[in-house]
């Protein structure tokens, strides 16, 4: 049986991951927009996130336009854990709890699995490539590999050429890539003609993980998470269906110009 984020939940409110969730607390729930254009980019990105911060771990989930009200995020501030991970909670606040508890009791700066990768100080142009380099030295493909990115970030389209392979790219917003590329609007469709797959965190919040997940199981291809948002709760996945991690806790590169890391994984083979 296909282990789900759901069944996660489940194993986090069972005390299967560490300490009872109903006894941690979310000090700080909050929402952030913004929107980023690239130097010489043609696309704005705009995204929007809902963060939670217990004790020292910040757990983060991104969300769709208009999905959540930022004062209603505000008002969960002081809620248990475990409250915000019920059934009854949006899925962005119910993933950013998640996360937030999964990031607090293993953090990534401690734990022996993690390669550290240090983004340089820079532009955001600088460190957008620095960061989907070492997104892209994840894979593991040969030459003209076809490699789906669900998730389109063009820095990333570029990385993953720039290692040989064909990149497939989906997203639910965009339709053409920087460079003129039709974007598929299915995940099916690009998962099932590739030989390996790189999907984002958003896929964690927008309820796509499980199945994107479960078809890669079913056709034995890697699946490879570039997780800004839910990093830890794809990481609790590693060699459970994703093959591969790019974990970049919260702040995020875009979010500052100084020196900051990602932690990359690998799955035992």
């Amino acid at each position: 049986m296909t282990r789900t984020v759901d069944d996660l939940v489940a194993e986090v409110l069972a005390g299967g991951h560490g300490p009872d969730p109903a006894e941690r607390t979310a000090t700080s729930v909050f929402w952030a927009g913004h929107g980023t254009r690239l130097a010489g980019g043609p696309v704005t990105y705009r995204n929007h996130y809902v963060l939670v911060r217990s004790g020292a771990a910040f757990g983060a989930a991104s969300a769709r336009a208009g999905e959540l009200d930022p004062v209603a995020c505000q008002e969960l501030s002081g809620s248990p854990l475990a409250a915000l991970l019920g059934d009854d909670v949006p899925a962005p606040v119910r993933t950013a709890a998640l996360d937030a508890y999964l990031a607090g009791v293993r953090p990534f700066r401690d734990d022996p699995r993690a390669e550290r990768v240090e983004l340089p100080a820079g532009t955001p142009e600088e460190r957008a490539l620095a960061r989907d380099a070492a997104v892209a030295g994840l894979l593991d493909v040969p030459a003209g590999a076809r490699v789906a990115l669900i998730g389109v970030v063009n820095p990333l389209v570029a990385a993953i050429r720039e290692r040989g392979a064909e990149c497939l790219p989906c997203d639910l917003d965009l339709r053409t890539t920087q460079w003129g590329d039709t974007v598929s609007g299915s995940a099916d469709e690009v998962i099932d003609a590739a030989d390996a797959v790189v999907a984002t965190g958003m896929t964690l919040a927008n309820g796509t993980f499980d199945p994107i997940a479960a078809r890669c199981r079913d056709r034995g291809i890697p699946l490879t998470v570039y997780a800004q948002t839910g990093p830890a709760v794809a990481r609790a996945f590693l060699g459970d269906g994703v093959s591969a991690l790019s974990a970049e806790p919260f702040p995020f590169s875009q979010f500052s110009a100084d020196l900051t890391a990602l932690y990359r994984y690998r799955a035992a083979s």
